[in-house]
């Protein structure tokens, strides 16, 4: 068979199937109900054995629209005539044989769990979405509730660090090229949902101190990990009460915004010591590392091990 594409002229002058709409528009929406789960419920209990369908509530149902309507619809429930509970589904219901969506009670079996979504691939069949599980007690005369419905998604977009949607819907997720980071809008602030920035050197150079082992970190979804190296001092000695800059520097990116970072260091001798990882929010040392609160003089060729493992958020 030859290739084919529609709607065209070619196709059948333009006419399109219910078939082949179905095959063309069901991936241009995911199922689901339109909105989100923080909206009033789309089924609730109604008088005795019965629910309710909200009115003003819109779906889609592989790409087919469906509308609940302008006053509330009651769908009748069966009774239980058996000893044990019943759990039955609302759902809704793409009939291929019609064509049309609708909410409709699917009966579950007594003792058992909520019956299955019927999912029917190809032109003929039903396509079923849930909207709510129903509980059902033995000679109930009401029924319970319990809202299951599955929402429409956003697509996730790609963009980058200057390319972030102006006006993002709450659940809205992008995927931003240049700091390759899954990213979800909140309502109010961008989160990072994935990202690894891979080993990070943070090592800096400075006469007065040699690098004995390296200082590297590692962000993931938004934490940092450091391992702080370990340090022979190369200048001459320093007294007890002063404070040194140790050879790190933390990259801009995976500094803490406003709170400092401490760990304690073991020096040559048996002291233990300070060392204080300033944020991005100090003047004039954010990023930096520094020694203090030492109580030793720091002598040519002392050794600085800092504790190896500190992390914090970005």
């Amino acid at each position: 068979m030859a290739q084919d594409s529609w709607p065209s002229p070619a196709h059948n002058s333009r006419a399109v199937t219910d078939v082949e709409y179905e095959l063309l528009a069901a991936r241009f929406s995911d199922d689901g109900v339109y909105g989100s789960p923080s909206d009033v419920s789309v089924v609730s209990a109604g008088a005795g054995l019965s629910v309710d369908i909200r009115a003003g509530v819109y779906a889609s149902v592989r790409g087919h629209l469906w509308y609940s309507g302008t006053s509330a619809t009651n769908l009748s429930v069966g009774a239980n005539a058996t000893t044990s509970l019943r759990f039955d589904r609302v759902v809704l219901r793409l009939d291929r044989s019609t064509w049309n969506v609708t909410a409709v009670v699917k009966a579950g079996t007594p003792g058992s769990g909520p019956p299955d979504l019927t999912r029917d691939t190809g032109s003929t069949g039903v396509w079923e979405i849930p909207l709510a599980t129903l509980s059902v007690a033995a000679s109930a005369t009401s029924v319970g509730v319990a809202a299951k419905e599955q929402y429409v998604g956003t697509r996730i977009r790609p963009c980058t660090s200057i390319s972030l949607p102006d006006s993002p819907m709450p659940g809205e997720v992008v995927f931003q090229t240049t700091d390759q980071k899954l990213m979800l809008w909140t309502g109010e602030l961008w989160k990072t949902l994935y990202h690894y920035s891979g080993i990070v050197a943070c090592d800096a150079t400075l006469a007065a101190w040699d690098i004995s082992t390296a200082s590297v970190l590692e962000e993931r979804n938004g934490i940092v990990s450091l391992r702080l190296g370990s340090f022979y001092r190369a200048g001459g000695a320093f007294s007890a009460a002063t404070e040194s800059r140790l050879p790190v520097l933390i990259p801009a990116a995976y500094r803490h915004a406003t709170r400092d970072q401490y760990a304690n260091a073991y020096i040559s001798g048996g002291t233990i010591g300070r060392v204080i990882i300033y944020s991005a929010s100090s003047s004039d040392r954010a990023g930096q590392a520094w020694l203090t609160n030492k109580g030793v003089t720091i002598n040519t060729g002392d050794f600085v091990l800092p504790q190896s493992g500190m992390s914090w958020v970005i």
